[in-house]
């Protein structure tokens, strides 16, 4: 009589399938680099259509100045909301150390003229001698936005 021996032990495969670990990485990755440039914009707003718009390319810098004014009035410098008094001061300590001293604005469409005005003049009195409005530039065929 023989001795039936099973040799089930010897097909059992350890390793790792790393293929689907790779699948979900890649798509988290393609994921953070389209959402990464949305992230700049830390405030929402709708902004002014223009002809002659010209590219700042400095404006989508992670160091640079960006003051925001929302259609209810609030004010932003960065992503911090601050009154019209204190803006001059905080824009004077975030270009302390800067050599390049442009601050870009970012008013909605819908703002209060007066309060945009009020963020000119408090970015003004910080000393900034370089101030670039934020527009979006028109596209050829399409009509202007009334809102």
């Amino acid at each position: 009589m023989g001795i039936n021996k099973r040799d089930e032990g010897k097909k059992v495969n350890s390793n790792i399938n790393v293929t689907p670990m790779v699948d979900v990485m890649l798509v988290l990755l393609i994921i953070f680099m389209v959402i990464t440039p949305m992230l700049n914009n830390k405030v929402n707003v709708d902004l002014p259509q223009a002809d002659a718009a010209v590219v700042m390319e400095d404006a989508n810098k992670e160091d640079a100045v960006i003051v925001a004014v929302t259609r209810d009035g609030r004010t932003f410098l960065g992503g911090d909301q601050v009154t019209i008094d204190d803006i001059g001061s905080k824009i004077t300590s975030k270009l302390e150390n800067k050599t390049d001293k442009h601050v870009y604005l970012r008013a909605d469409i819908r703002a209060n003229y007066g309060k945009v005005m009020d963020a000119v003049d408090g970015i003004r009195s910080a000393g900034v001698s370089q101030l670039g409005l934020l527009t979006e530039k028109r596209e050829a065929d399409a009509p202007p936005v009334k809102k």
